[in-house]
């Protein structure tokens, strides 16, 4: 009969011997088993990686058991949300690493030799990845009828804490413009069409007005109209667009695009939302979720089989 101990050595050991097969590599010495979750292996190598991948993004030198306790919720979450059919494939798992790298402004391929740089894998951060978008999946997915946050609510809290909601908002009719600029164009090149864009400024009165500018212009695009609340756009736009008579353009900016600027068609006072409304219910469902993921996380933790040396 095999002693408990020896039982999860060959138990470990054949889970690490089963995982080098499957990456079709040799099992290396930094890959010692440190804790069993429900049957997979945490390694002294995930360990590592991990608090590399937590030091690169926060700046901040984690303790390892609380880099191991992250690792073993990051097992049960995922195992849990197969249970459920949330399982992201290989592919999806890529996909949300370029949609990373690309937040970054960079390629995946700059990523990944910026994590290597660092001595962080690029499958590290794609398992840290996975495990908060399984986890947030199934969460929002199973509560979503507890984590709803009501206008009553959010009128109360508003109200508790001595803010109002019904602060002023508006809705925006909006025409996206825009004067292109070739990339690589020359500082002269940008500066000029900076100069037409505010020439161009000064003389449209109107949308009815842009709309005939910039159709007939050569370099130069005019969108479909937009509506937005006030809730729907960032602070910085938001002042400029309150700044900005009906009918007239904002400043111009440069961008990738070129030289763009918004004309202002419409706007009028709304109650459906507003900016403090919705912050207002972003905090609250904020609250809502952590507090129903930390209780659900603990039971699921409860229930599951670890075993560490």
């Amino acid at each position: 009969m095999l002693r408990p101990r020896r039982l999860w050595s060959l138990t470990a050991g054949c889970a690490v011997a089963l995982a080098a097969l499957a990456a079709g590599v040799s099992p290396l010495p930094a890959q010692s088993i440190v804790c069993m979750v429900n049957g997979e292996p945490i390694t002294g190598l995930d360990i590592e990686q991990r608090t590399k991948l937590n030091f690169l993004t926060t700046r901040k030198q984690m303790p390892r058991q609380e880099v191991l306790e992250e690792l073993i919720s990051d097992k049960v979450k995922i195992k849990e949300a197969k249970r459920f059919s949330v399982d992201p494939s290989a592919s999806d798992m890529d996909q949300a690493f370029a949609g990373m790298a690309q937040r970054m402004r960079l390629t995946p391929e700059q990523l990944t030799k910026s994590l290597e740089s660092q001595g962080v894998r690029p499958e590290t951060l794609k398992a840290r990845l996975k495990s908060e978008m399984v986890w947030g999946s199934l969460v929002r997915g199973r509560f979503k009828e507890s984590l709803q946050v009501g206008e009553k609510d959010v009128a109360a809290a508003a109200e508790a804490t001595g803010e109002s909601a019904q602060m002023d908002a508006f809705e925006y009719k909006l025409q996206p413009i825009v004067l292109i600029v070739p990339r690589g164009s020359a500082q002269g090149t940008i500066d000029q069409r900076r100069k037409e864009a505010e020439s161009l400024r000064e003389r449209v009165q109107s949308c009815d007005q842009a709309n005939s500018y910039f159709k007939s212009m050569q370099n130069a695009a005019i969108r479909a109209p937009i509506i937005k609340t006030s809730a729907d756009i960032p602070g910085p736009l938001r002042e400029l667009l309150d700044k900005t008579p009906v009918g007239r353009l904002t400043p111009p900016e440069i961008t990738k695009q070129g030289v763009e600027m918004v004309a202002l068609c419409e706007k009028k006072p709304t109650k459906v939302d507003t900016p403090k409304k919705r912050e207002i219910r972003e905090k609250m469902f904020t609250q809502k979720y952590e507090a129903k993921s930390k209780a659900y996380l603990a039971d699921i933790r409860k229930a599951a089989m670890v075993e560490c040396r």
